[in-house]
């Protein structure tokens, strides 16, 4: 049997991300946000695994009280229980300061399997799966595409993707994986764990005066990444210019004037 833990993220809905000049945060007011894409996949791959072995399935995320609607979309695909850790004091914080809450939050939960995302589209560090195995001083394994859990030697087998081949692990439990983005297909939700969400209400808020996590620890006093700048990148249009004929070399010739006069290259 698995007991697993899922982390997920609760990000903004769009490609245009404002960063506060002052605290280097994401400014979210005024934009939707949805869970993190990659972190469904890893829900996903969760719910496949309690499927085939039993067990439980816990989501948790670090986020504004507006997750709780995240929390509801995952246990709607079929987690049982969803943790939102919110609180004032867990506000800024960067990689380092979100780990640990998580860690710690995850230390008082009975677990043998962590899962993660690959990484999230509002940052795209991938640093949080490692550094929460780092502070619970677990083994851990990125771009997982497919697991097998072997009960009678405790261990989870991981099929694991590099960019032209696949490697296979065994990491003795407990462990955290994270899995690879795009290789698995998100389940919809379905009405009835909709309702079970309406009816059994399985969402908690753990505010930091439930974890008693030291406040140098947590938020912008426990994050130690400085924002050196914010430099806005002006947008580009493309003139879609195309070159008509079959002769190569013309066309080499042809885009290599055009590339001089741009001065994107020198001679």
């Amino acid at each position: 049997m698995l007991n697993i833990v899922v982390g997920i993220k609760w990000v903004p809905n769009t490609t245009l991300v404002n960063i506060d000049p002052r605290t280097g945060t994401l400014i979210r007011e005024g934009i939707s946000s949805i869970v993190n894409p990659h972190d469904l996949v890893a829900v996903e791959m969760a719910l496949r695994l309690k499927n085939e072995y039993g067990g439980t399935v816990t989501v948790i995320t670090m986020s504004p009280p507006s997750a709780i609607a995240g929390l509801e979309h995952v246990i709607g695909m079929g987690a049982d229980r969803g943790i939102l850790v919110s609180d004032r004091a867990f506000a800024g914080a960067d990689t380092l300061a979100t780990s640990y809450a998580l860690a710690k939050t995850m230390e008082r939960l009975d677990y043998n399997l962590i899962v993660f995302g690959q990484e999230t589209i509002d940052s795209s560090t991938a640093h949080i799966g490692a550094q929460v195995a780092s502070w619970l001083k677990i083994p851990y394994i990125y771009y997982v595409t497919e697991a097998r859990y072997i009960e009678d030697r405790n261990i989870i087998r991981v099929k694991r993707a590099l960019e032209n081949a696949y490697e296979t692990y065994e990491l003795e439990l407990p462990a955290l994986i994270s899995v690879a983005m795009h290789s698995l297909n998100p389940r919809r939700v379905s009405i009835y764990n909709k309702l079970r969400v309406k009816l059994e209400s399985p969402i908690e808020t753990w505010s930091n005066e439930i974890l008693g996590l030291e406040k140098n620890c947590i938020g912008l006093k426990g994050s130690p990444t400085a924002l050196a700048k914010i430099e806005m990148i002006p947008k580009v249009l493309r003139k879609n210019e195309v070159f008509k004929g079959n002769d190569v070399k013309k066309a080499a010739r042809w885009l290599v004037k055009k590339l001089l006069e741009e001065g994107l290259i020198e001679i």
